[in-house]
């Protein structure tokens, strides 16, 4: 039996219209959820998700302060104006979209903002916040990848988790979060590598996999057992003389194969993607209620 497919698309959606109430209870007290976008150079896959952000905003009611840079822009303008928009009360996220044009150091540039305003959950402060467990704006895609499966109906708590990737945007984050003694974790994680020993035996064993690991075909219908739990986090471009554009996006599991044998699998588009910007409204929504209360006088 084919496996359900996760349609990321309408749980963001579902999301969406939870954080529009949120935003407009703020509203009916002053609070304009604000989130402040720098975006440096012309990168085509940077552009269209800024672009994707700027329009959810606009649908939120959220405000958006978009600054556009040039790729020549100094390690010093960056800098003062993410200082800038840290004073600017309008805003209660910033976004640097990465990755940034070569000359530029992300770490000085993501350790410059206020960590109350971080809503990637890049900020070392809220990455080491998470890792404790106290309070932190969480990463979004990890965070995203842990509401599909909650609001799918998996069960987190006691299972076995693989995650293929371990990188510091996905797999390092999400086994962090996944291990948690909380209401959205409990799981026992096992992270995979490009230098992990026979792959195959590790997913075999999991009850959810998860796999970011940017490549295709990364994970097949042999490296999983029968009703598992499949989320693909890859966005990959392969060649196809049949799309328009010469190219269509596949994610890192075999989907055609592997969703024979999972009992749930997200696709690529239309799967994990939809999560990421709506999970940074989500948080930017959060950041502009704990000032509301601060402002206030009430808890956040």
């Amino acid at each position: 039996m084919a496996a359900q497919i996760i349609d990321g698309k309408q749980v963001a959606a579902s999301i969406r219209e939870e954080l529009k109430v949120e935003a407009a209870k703020l509203k009916q007290k002053g609070i304009v959820p604000g989130l402040g976008v720098i975006l440096v150079g012309d990168d085509p896959a940077s552009v269209s998700y800024v672009t994707a952000k700027e329009r959810a905003c606009e649908e939120m009611g959220i405000y958006s302060d978009n600054n556009r840079l040039d790729a020549g822009t100094s390690q010093g303008q960056l800098i003062t104006l993410v200082r800038k928009m840290n004073k600017d009360r309008r805003i209660h996220g910033i976004l640097v979209q990465l990755p940034l044009p070569k000359g530029l150091n992300e770490s000085e540039v993501l350790e410059a903002i206020d960590p109350a305003k971080d809503v990637d959950g890049f900020h070392p402060m809220n990455v080491g916040k998470m890792v404790v467990g106290e309070k932190a704006f969480l990463p979004c895609t990890p965070h995203g990848v842990i509401q599909l499966l909650i609001r799918s109906g998996v069960t987190i708590e006691g299972a076995n988790v693989v995650i293929v990737g371990r990188s510091n945007i996905v797999g390092k984050p999400l086994a962090n979060m996944l291990i948690q003694k909380s209401a959205i974790g409990n799981a026992t994680v096992t992270v995979c590598h490009t230098r992990t020993r026979d792959l195959a035996y590790h997913t075999r064993q999991a009850d959810i996999v998860i796999v970011a690991a940017g490549r295709p075909n990364t994970v097949t219908a042999d490296m999983i057992k029968e009703g598992a739990v499949v989320i693909d986090v890859g966005v990959n471009r392969v060649e196809d003389a049949t799309k328009k554009q010469g190219y269509r996006l596949v994610g890192d599991v075999d989907f055609e194969a592997v969703k024979e044998k999972a009992s749930l699998i997200t696709p690529v588009p239309g799967g994990v993607g939809p999560m990421t910007i709506t999970m940074l409204l989500y948080n930017t929504v959060e950041s502009a209620r704990r000032a509301a209360g601060s402002v206030l006088g009430e808890q956040p």
